[in-house]
């Protein structure tokens, strides 16, 4: 199962996780088959250092150093907020307004745990409405957003999107069983769509300014083709 490699230097490499497929062990996660580091130190020989992580459903750009010195580097640009990341995420209804920030407090890993400010900006880049029935409706409305988060709390985009009455398709944690279901059952689609797209960074070691692009895998993709979706960068093909 080898890893799609995005970008490759002596100091860094760029990956796009595939969904589902967790980045390291830890408590939360212990009965993988396989984890992304592990798969990725025996794909490019050698030891890879997280500098920062995605959720297990989550897909999309994750950056790995190649030595702890460079992961704290990243890790710098991360705390301090210098590195710009776009999600591409399908959500249950349409969110209005089509572009606004939310300006909640969250907890970390645990939710009795103290909050602290967290902010997500999205824009709505498209809408379908679906002639499916369920419940008392008997269509429902489903958007593609462009999140951006600009605090990196746990679950951010997720709980934020929940929040707002707008939960991620297929999250299982925090979203809606009901349309999870009804993605699966319609449209075959079984991951959670929320997929890190763009993130924006400087080089750990040249300082030179980096944007890195993940494409879309074929579940996301095929579902944009099936709705008509196009994104400036992105769109249905595979």
């Amino acid at each position: 199962m080898p890893i799609d490699i995005l970008y490759q230097d002596d100091a860094l490499i760029a990956v796009n996780k595939p969904a589902d497929l967790p980045v390291h062990r830890s408590k939360m996660v212990n009965d993988a088959e396989h984890y992304l580091v592990d798969v990725l130190r025996e794909q490019v020989g050698g030891n890879v250092y997280l500098a920062h992580r995605l959720d297990r459903a989550t897909s999309g750009v994750l950056l790995v150093a190649r030595s702890s010195e460079v992961a704290a580097a990243l890790g710098e640009q991360f705390m301090g907020r210098d590195v710009h990341k776009q999600y591409l995420v399908v959500v249950r209804g349409w969110p209005e307004p089509t572009e606004d920030v939310i300006d909640y407090p969250l907890p970390g890993s645990r939710e009795t745990g103290p909050r602290r400010e967290a902010r997500t900006r999205y824009r709505r880049l498209a809408t379908v409405e679906v002639p499916i029935e369920l419940g008392r409706y008997p269509q429902q409305r489903y958007a593609l957003l462009l999140a951006e988060p600009e605090s990196g709390r746990f679950r951010q985009i997720r709980k934020h999107l929940a929040h707002i009455h707008h939960p991620v398709i297929g999250d299982c944690q925090h979203g809606r069983g009901d349309h999870n279901r009804l993605y699966k059952q319609h449209f075959g689609c079984h991951r959670m769509l929320l997929h890190a797209w763009r993130i924006d960074f400087r080089h750990p070691v040249s300082g030179e300014p980096m944007t890195l692009e993940a494409p879309l895998d074929e579940a996301y993709a095929d579902l944009l083709e099936r709705f008509g979706w196009t994104v400036s960068g992105v769109s249905g093909e595979k």
